[in-house]
C-alpha cells in the first residue's frame, strides 16, 4: 500500500485550510512536491485533535503525596490477601511494565510468592491445581490507568455511567455503586482483593466481597475480627494518621476498605507515563522520530480507503483508544469464563447480554505498549511483531498461530483454540478487516508503536520512586513482598 500518493490529495486539502482558515487561495502548483511526511502528519495529527497529553484537565496525585505514599506501601502489602501470600504488585510491577509480564496470571497460592513475572508457577498442592496459570485474563497495566474516563477492566464491568455514578460488579448493569468510590481507579482498587484466584484465596470463600474487604481491613487495623491476627498493627495506624493527616484517629475510623482503596487508587494515578517521543512529535519536535516510524504513524492514522491501515478508528485520541468494544478474535485459551462449554471467553457480553458485544473487549491504550505485553485479553502474542500481524490479517495469524511463543508451563485448552477463536472470527460482529501489506511496513508500524513509550519506564531509576524501597519503614509483620525475579 503506498500511503503517500493516495494521501497527497487528502492531505494537500488540509495542509491548506489550515493555514488559511479555510478562505479562498490560490491553488498549489501541481508541479511543486507532494508534501513531507512532517507536513502529512501535522496535518492529521490536527484532523484528529491530538495534542500529546492525555491528563489535559485532570487532577492527578503526585507520587510523593501523602496519600499516594500510603498506597504505595499497601500495593505492595500482602497482609490484603486472605492468605498474605499475594499483593497488588504481584500482578502489577512498575519494572514489568504496570503488568506481570505473562500471558496469563497466577495470583494467590504460587510455588513462590514473591517471585514475579516468567517463572513464577501455580502451587501443585494448591485448591484447584491443574498446572497452569490461574486467572483467566491477561493483567491490564498500571500506567497511565487516570487516562481512561469510561470504563476499566477487559469487559468494561466496571463503568461510569451517564449520570456520573460508577457501576461495579456488586451492583446490576446500568446500576450505580453507592460505595464504588471518588474515580474509576479508586473503584477498580476494590475488587482484586474479592477475587479467589487474585488475591482473595480459597480459604475465605465464605466471605462475599463486602465482607471480605471489611475482614482485611480488620485485620490490617488490628480492630474486630482482626485482634491479634497481625503482630504489629500500630504500624499501619501510624501510617494512616500520616497520610490523612489525622493524628489521634482510630484504627476502626482510619483504616476502612473505603481509605485502603482511595490510597492504592491515588498510587495507580500517580502512575503517569506520557513523556514520549511522538508526545514530543505533536507538539512540535520533528526530529523526535525516526523515519520509520513516521511511515508507521501515517499508516496507523490513515484509513484504509486512503492507504493506510486504520488502526485510529478504535486506538483514537490521545490515549489510543476509543473505550470501545469490539471483537478482534484474539487467540481464546487458558481457563476460560466459564462460558460455550466453559473455556469460551465471551467479553462484554457477559456484562450487556446483547448478542453484538460477544467476543467484544475493550480497546486497549496504547501509550507505553512496548513495555506492557504479552498482548490481547489472553495475552496470546508476545511480541509486537505478532499482535500487529493479527491486526492486519487476522485469519492468517489464528491459522498459523504458534502457542510455542506462550512462556508459561501448562497453559490450558490449547487443544480448543481454533475452535473457540473461530468462534469468535465467524460472529456478525467481528471487527477487523484481510489486508495486503509488506514486511516493511509491519516494521514501520511497530516502530512507531515503541516511539509512544515513555523512557522512564524501561529505567529502574526512574521509575524508583514508584517501587517501595525495602529499607524505608519494612513492614514489622513479614508481609511486605519483596520481588524475586526482577
Amino acid at each position: 500500500m503506498d500511503v503517500n500518493n493516495k494521501l497527497y490529495p487528502l492531505l494537500l486539502c488540509a495542509i491548506i485550510a489550515g493555514c488559511n482558515g479555510g478562505k479562498d487561495t490560490d491553488p498549489k502548483d501541481p508541479k511543486d512536491p507532494p508534501p513531507t511526511k512532517d507536513e502529512q502528519l501535522s496535518a492529521l495529527i490536527k484532523q484528529n485533535g491530538l495534542t500529546g497529553n492525555p491528563m489535559t484537565g485532570k487532577t492527578l496525585p503526585d507520587i510523593n503525596d501523602p496519600i499516594a505514599a500510603l498506597g504505595k506501601r499497601l500495593f505492595f502489602s500482602k497482609s490484603l490477601s486472605g492468605n498474605r501470600d499475594t499483593a497488588c504488585v504481584t500482578c502489577h510491577h512498575p519494572q514489568l511494565g504496570g503488568g506481570d509480564n505473562l500471558s496469563l496470571p497466577i495470583g494467590v497460592d504460587a510455588v513462590v510468592s514473591d517471585l514475579l513475572g516468567p517463572g513464577r508457577a501455580h502451587d501443585s498442592k494448591a485448591h484447584g491445581y491443574d498446572g497452569g496459570p490461574t486467572v483467566p485474563r491477561n493483567a491490564p497495566t498500571t500506567f497511565n490507568i487516570a487516562a481512561w474516563n469510561t470504563f476499566l477492566f477487559h469487559d468494561g464491568r466496571l463503568e461510569r455511567l451517564q449520570d456520573d455514578g460508577i457501576r461495579t460488579p456488586d451492583t446490576p448493569f446500568n446500576q450505580g455503586d453507592p460505595l464504588a468510590g471518588s474515580n474509576l481507579t479508586h473503584a477498580q482498587a476494590r475488587f482484586p482483593v474479592t477475587s479467589p484466584e487474585e488475591m482473595k484465596g480459597f480459604a475465605h470463600e465464605d466471605k462475599d466481597n463486602t465482607q471480605i474487604r471489611q475482614f482485611l481491613s480488620e485485620r490490617l487495623g488490628g480492630y474486630g475480627s482482626g485482634v491479634g491476627v497481625l503482630p504489629n498493627t500500630a504500624y499501619w495506624l501510624d501510617h494512616f494518621r500520616t497520610a490523612f493527616n489525622q493524628p489521634a484517629a482510630s484504627a476502626e475510623a482510619l483504616i476502612t476498605e473505603q481509605n485502603i482503596s482511595f490510597a492504592i487508587g491515588e498510587y495507580q494515578r500517580s502512575q503517569v507515563f506520557t513523556a514520549s517521543p511522538w508526545q514530543q512529535y505533536v507538539q512540535g519536535n520533528n526530529a523526535a522520530l525516526s523515519t520509520s516510524a513516521k511511515r508507521g504513524a501515517l499508516l496507523f492514522f490513515t484509513s484504509e480507503k486512503e492507504g493506510g491501515v486504520g488502526c485510529s478508528a478504535c486506538h483514537s485520541g490521545d490515549s489510543f483508544t476509543d473505550e470501545g468494544f469490539h471483537n478482534i478474535a484474539i487467540p481464546q485459551f487458558g481457563r476460560g469464563k466459564g462460558d460455550g462449554d466453559g473455556s469460551e471467553d465471551f467479553g462484554r457480553f457477559r456484562e450487556t447480554g446483547d448478542d453484538a458485544d460477544k467476543f467484544a473487549f475493550r480497546t486497549p491504550g496504547l501509550l507505553n505498549v512496548e513495555v506492557t505485553g504479552p498482548w490481547g485479553h489472553s495475552g496470546a502474542y508476545t511480541t509486537l511483531e505478532g499482535i500487529v500481524r493479527h491486526h492486519l490479517q487476522p485469519y492468517d495469524a489464528v491459522s498459523n498461530y504458534n502457542s510455542g511463543q506462550l512462556s508459561q508451563a501448562g497453559v490450558q485448552n490449547l487443544d480448543k483454540l481454533q475452535s473457540n477463536t473461530q468462534a469468535a472470527l465467524n460472529h456478525s460482529n467481528f471487527a477487523l478487516p484481510n489486508l495486503n501489506y509488506t514486511e516493511q511496513e509491519v516494521t514501520d508500524l511497530v516502530n512507531f508503536l515503541k516511539a509512544l513509550t515513555d523512557t522512564c519506564t524501561k529505567d529502574a531509576t526512574c521509575l524508583a520512586p514508584w517501587i517501595l524501597d525495602e529499607t524505608d519503614d519494612p513492614d514489622p509483620n513479614g508481609d511486605q513482598l519483596s520481588p524475586l525475579g526482577l
